[in-house]
């Protein structure tokens, strides 16, 4: 039998080249952000990377002002409207709608030779239960990089990329 591949945890360089480029702006970032807690205020989007397989082999957790943030600049919506969305503490269906494309892009990411093909599977919004096979992860110590990010013209938030 034949090992599982694992995905590569992408660096900080690479998911910031990723963003930058995508929503057309040079992403502020700093390594060394504490973990996105799903439960605390304004609650996380994460996001599931399934393989081919089927199998969950990576995550992406924003927060509410990353969600927003980004979701924000990549459609070119004001930033008023991702800054109303954070202090109303709720992810708008449009935010969340263009934050899961910046998801589905991230997927690239994980995409290296040798490794497993993934895409994005399941996109949890936030203050939405996440399911008992997911949750645990979250905040596990694996393969991971947690970062503060700052949307130039939107706001700041916080980011984590996980590989397991």
């Amino acid at each position: 039998m034949i090992p599982a591949q694992k995905s590569p945890l992408p660096t900080a360089q690479e998911i910031r080249e990723l963003i930058s480029g995508l929503i057309g702006r040079e992403l502020g970032m700093k390594t060394g952000a504490p973990m996105i807690d799903p439960a605390g205020p304004g609650g996380a989007l994460v996001a599931e990377y399934i393989s081919d397989r089927l199998s969950l082999n990576a995550m992406v957790v924003m927060d509410l002002g990353a969600a927003a943030h980004l979701g924000a600049a990549l459609a070119l919506i004001p930033a008023a409207v991702s800054k109303e969305d954070v202090v109303a503490g709720e992810l708008s269906t449009d935010l969340l709608e263009t934050a899961g494309e910046v998801l589905n892009v991230m997927a690239a990411l994980f995409n290296k030779e040798g490794a497993p093909h993934l895409r994005l599977g399941t996109v949890h919004p936030p203050q939405t239960a996440l399911p008992k096979d997911v949750a645990p992860w979250v905040m596990a110590y694996v393969a991971r990089v947690d970062l503060a990010i700052d949307v130039p013209g939107y706001g700041p938030g916080q980011l984590s990329v996980l590989v397991m």
